[in-house]
């Protein structure tokens, strides 16, 4: 094979998707900055609202022939997508982001294993869990993270699997125009929840650069990119490489916010790496789905 061709066939698909996950891992460090102008609350409604915006003119989703039926999945795509970013967003006032990630993580693991028969599967769910064991607060810890932070970031885990499944039903009635209509669906999901934490806070000049870097880095700019990765690379091979985020999560964390894991705390982020990629390098194939793309921070 010659060079080009490998390079464009192999590495450049690869590339694409480290520089998607950093360019959302660092979009929530951005978005983590906010927190103390706007809320988290306001935060995921500024990201929303302008990531919507942004998907809305490259996408034009208004050609999209929409039914009463088609509407049901897509509310509920829109609903859970809006959901997992709120409570991402939330978690990361308490706990630091390498962890939010890969706790929230553990939601499409565990709908990946949800049929879980063989013994290599189980091995996957023994693995993540030992991960989640170790993220828990102990007495004997000291680093101990918040309760209500692993809560939110696990409910978040538990959206994003709603989002796979709603995601799969909404792509299969309005193809590419599924992501700009379901973050336009989020975006007015959350967007009362914005206003009545941050009010017209919301409306500051001054904040709008880094609102609109937080919805290209997190919306625009990552769904362009996999969407490139996602056709030419093998569906296993792309679920693999995704399952390195939440350690890309932990760099940016530590690079952008100073946050200081602890061995403890880095070994149950690659429990829960290596149980993810297990996972989708031992999963059976199925019958071949509709993709869904991540919009997550």
């Amino acid at each position: 094979m010659p060079r080009s061709t490998q390079f464009s066939l192999i590495i450049l698909p690869i590339l694409l998707l480290l520089v998607a996950m950093s360019s959302i891992q660092t979009g929530a460090s951005l978005a983590k900055g906010l927190f103390p102008v706007v809320g988290a609350s306001g935060t995921t409604a500024m990201r929303l609202c302008i990531g919507a915006l942004i998907l809305c003119l490259i996408m034009r989703p208004w050609r999209a022939p929409l039914t009463g039926k088609s509407w049901r999945a897509l509310l509920a795509y829109g609903i859970s997508l809006g959901g997992m970013n709120l409570l991402f967003y939330l978690s990361l006032k308490t706990i630091p982001l390498g962890i939010a990630v890969a706790l929230e993580f553990t939601g499409p693991l565990a709908l990946a294993l949800l049929s879980a028969r063989r013994v290599v599967d189980f091995i996957w769910i023994a693995l993540a869990i030992c991960g989640l064991l170790l993220l828990l607060p102990s007495e004997t810890s000291s680093t101990a993270l918040d309760p209500i932070g692993i809560a939110l970031a696990l409910s978040a885990g538990v959206c994003w699997a709603l989002y796979i499944v709603f995601g799969q039903k909404a792509g299969a009635e309005h193809g590419r125009h599924t992501v700009a209509l379901g973050t336009t669906v989020a975006a007015l999901v959350v967007l009362p929840v914005g206003i009545w934490q941050a009010g017209s806070s919301l409306l500051a000049v001054d904040i709008l650069p880094v609102a609109i870097a937080v919805g290209v880095m997190s919306s625009a700019l990552p769904y362009s990119l996999e969407m490139v990765a996602l056709t030419r690379l093998p569906a296993r091979t792309f679920s693999i490489l995704m399952s390195m985020e939440p350690a890309i999560g932990a760099l940016c964390g530590l690079l952008f916010l100073s946050e200081q894991l602890s061995l403890t705390q880095w070994l149950a982020i690659s429990a829960i790496i290596i149980a993810s990629a297990g996972a989708a390098a031992t999963i059976k194939p199925q019958a071949k789905k509709a993709p869904v793309i991540k919009t997550e921070v």
